[in-house]
């Protein structure tokens, strides 16, 4: 603190600072520095001809003291964030802080020994002097919450006390607040957000669900517990693990790695397929998009899950091999039995052995029927071009 450079703009910044030697006594401070115990913020309080009383325990280093009337409250107030002032029975501002002046565009000298009516509209100033007046009559404190006008013109919302105090055998009112409008407008932003989201989940028809980190699931859509043949409140509180079929151990490491990708907040995002299994046993291959909520830098708490291009429900079958699954999207693409020999690099006799084998596994009797029950079960992919499995992890990979 040496250095007069940087000692000039903090004492013309809103910041506290206090400079001491060795032994600990004060050498130098800003000028809304901490104070001493009894030491104001501001001039002290107002004599009805607008000086300043003389302080009834003698000066102090820093300015006038306040009385001993509300000093304890002055000293604890003086430098807090909270907006408090103190008042006669007149209106007449006799303390202010730093925060309520600010409430006004102006300083705490600016504020003291003037009146109500100088700094608020007079519909705010009677409204105001009511509840002083309800103060000192009652003679206990009132909390409540009031609107005021800000600066920028908007309404602004404040919660705090109201209180008597006495100053010099008289009876004052002090008050401390705290502004709630960012805080209440933040709140009304989510709660918005939140009803938005709730009918979107409810009324879009999509199946979709909210997981925990660790997979159990804390609300869901209707269209979710449908797709599974539950009850809402019977999927609320499943581990997600038990609606999904059993499938070989690569997919499963698979959406494992993708899954813990997600909670360690490596990805925000993930689109992957899984296959479901209801309670009647059916299965169904569908996509899932799971997307973290938050943007805090430690693990995700919870994942927003939603399934789409679901097939159609259908028995569980022996899982296929990559090159029957490879046989049947070249059978999409319309290729001839030859074609897909030489493709494959098979003989004809070998490549008639997996049509057969495969018309017996999808209950099917002809190569049309092949290629339409190999996308209602979802082992194409029904929305792209050429032909290609529904695992597939690249968009133009074939197996």
């Amino acid at each position: 603190m040496g250095d007069p450079s940087l000692k000039t703009p903090l004492k013309n910044l809103p910041v506290f600072w206090t400079e001491v030697d060795e032994p600990w006594q004060t050498e130098d401070a800003n000028p809304g520095g901490p104070r001493r115990a009894g030491e104001q913020c501001t001039g002290g309080p107002a004599a009805p001809d607008g000086s300043q009383h003389a302080p009834d325990h003698g000066p102090v280093e820093g300015g006038p003291a306040v009385s001993r009337g509300y000093a304890a409250f002055a000293d604890l107030v003086c430098l807090a964030p909270a907006a408090a002032f103190i008042r006669d029975r007149d209106g007449r501002y006799l303390w202010a802080n730093h925060a309520y002046a600010h409430l006004y565009g102006t300083v705490p000298e600016q504020l003291v020994g003037r009146y109500i009516e100088d700094f608020d509209a007079p519909a705010e100033a009677d409204r105001f002097r009511a509840l002083d007046q309800q103060i000192l009559t009652r003679g206990t404190p009132v909390r409540h919450t009031l609107r005021y006008l800000r600066q920028d013109g908007t309404t602004g919302r404040a919660v705090g006390h109201r209180f008597p105090v006495r100053e010099e055998s008289r009876t004052c009112v002090a008050g401390i607040y705290v502004d709630i409008t960012d805080h209440l407008r933040a709140t009304e932003q989510r709660q918005e957000a939140e009803e938005n989201l709730s009918a979107l989940r409810d009324h879009s028809g999509l199946p979709c669900a909210l997981l925990s980190a660790n997979g159990r699931v804390i609300e869901a859509s209707v269209a979710a517990a449908e797709l599974f043949h539950l009850g809402l409140t019977d999927l609320v509180g499943r581990r997600a693990h038990t609606l999904l079929a059993p499938q070989p151990v690569p997919d499963l490491e698979r959406l494992h790695r993708r899954w813990n990708s997600l909670i360690a907040r490596r990805t925000r995002r993930v689109e992957t397929t899984a296959v479901l299994v209801d309670t009647h046993g059916l299965q169904r291959r569908a996509e899932l998009h799971l997307t973290t909520i938050g943007h805090s830098a430690g693990r995700a708490r919870h994942v927003w899950a939603v399934i789409t291009h679901q097939s159609l429900a259908h028995e569980a079958h022996p899982p296929l091999t990559a090159a029957q699954i490879r046989i049947l999207s070249l059978l999409a693409q319309g290729s001839s039995n030859g074609d897909i020999a030489a493709s494959l690099h098979l003989s004809r006799q070998t490549l008639d052995y997996h049509l057969s084998r495969l018309r017996h596994l999808l209950g099917a009797a002809t190569r049309p029927a092949l290629v339409a029950r190999a996308y209602v079960l979802g082992i194409l992919a029904p929305h792209v071009w050429p032909p290609r499995s529904a695992t597939a992890a690249h968009p133009l990979s074939t197996a």
